[in-house]
């Protein structure tokens, strides 16, 4: 009799062990958990929308939107490449633009002024595209879609960063950081 249960439990924690199905890449790789928001320099994807400054050139400034092609439209100098770089690769990308027959001694000052969407599905009672903002954690993130469903597994989450091939698994912990463009998955518990 007494092997008999140690078969019972030997099968649930078996059982507990497994994941939902999904393809995901192990939690050894690298995903940010901590509080600090320097842990990261952000890089700038289609979707941002950026405040431009060209010191003394009013005309040349302006709000604009990072395209689906990655570009912005700049007056004078056209098209420059903004995904995939970070804010102070792209200042120097538009100086030295401007350099180029437009103006001596460009400065050029940019800012964020909208961060592109991330997006929650799974076991969440609103699954979809959210705003995201600075300091938003995996948490925040699950409260915003409506908390969980009665079958979310509160333990983990599977992300996928906007720049990553695969989902990571997360032990969800309160200082989980969100990213724009991150794909978070809730998944369901199997008791």
């Amino acid at each position: 009799m007494k092997n008999f249960w140690l078969v019972i439990v030997g099968m649930f924690l078996l059982v507990a062990g497994c994941e939902t199905a999904g393809t995901a890449a192990t939690s050894s790789e690298a995903v940010e958990t901590s509080t600090d928001a320097a842990d990261f320099e952000y890089v700038l994807g289609t979707g941002d929308r950026l405040r431009v400054l060209v010191f003394g050139e009013e005309n040349l400034s302006g709000e604009f939107l990072i395209n689906p092609t990655g570009n912005i439209s700049l007056p004078l100098v056209g098209e420059i490449r903004a995904a995939g770089k970070t804010e102070r690769e792209f200042q120097a990308s538009i100086e030295a633009a401007l350099r180029e027959g437009y103006l001596n001694d460009p400065r050029v000052s940019t800012e964020v002024l909208n961060y592109r969407p991330y997006y929650i599905l799974g076991e969440v009672s609103g699954s979809g595209e959210y705003p995201y903002a600075g300091g938003l954690t995996v948490m925040n993130a699950i409260a915003t879609a409506g908390g969980y469903t009665y079958r979310a597994n509160r333990n983990i989450v599977y992300i996928k960063r906007m720049d990553g091939d695969a989902e990571v698994r997360v032990e969800l912990t309160p200082s989980t950081k969100v990213r724009p463009g991150d794909t978070i998955r809730v998944p369901q518990r199997l008791f």
